[in-house]
């Protein structure tokens, strides 16, 4: 494998998996063989919905603002703030009056999100 086939930009998403989330929440996955990078883009005040997985999850707010929802406790977020989200703990978002774009990190990768498609996956 050449080497380069391993860059990215957060700016050119196409290489990455496509998937639609919901209702204005979309995603460019990229996955390795231990870990994998979700950036969603997230509408004005657009909701993801509250679901779990069992892969340990960190997320960084790249842009905007929000409310992470996580455990039942809602918490404001701001550009730069990133947080753990450990397995199976219900979790979701709402974007702010801006929108939002989130880098997510899963660890192992989800098998869901190995191809293209729509949801969350769960």
């Amino acid at each position: 494998m050449n080497q380069k086939d391993n860059f990215f930009n957060i700016n050119n998403l196409k290489k990455g998996i496509q998937r639609e989330l919901g209702k204005g929440l979309k995603t460019s996955i990229f996955c390795g063989e231990h870990a994998m990078i979700s950036i969603v883009e997230i509408e004005p005040n657009s909701e993801g919905k509250i679901h779990s997985h069992p892969q340990e999850q960190w997320g960084i707010l790249l842009e905007g603002s929000g409310i992470r929802i996580q455990g039942g406790e809602k918490i404001n977020i701001e550009k730069g703030d990133f947080w753990l989200t450990p397995g199976n703990i219900e979790h979701g978002i709402i974007a702010g009056r801006n929108g939002a774009k989130v880098m997510d990190i899963f660890s192992p990768p989800r098998d869901e999100y190995k191809k293209s498609g729509s949801g969350f996956g769960v």
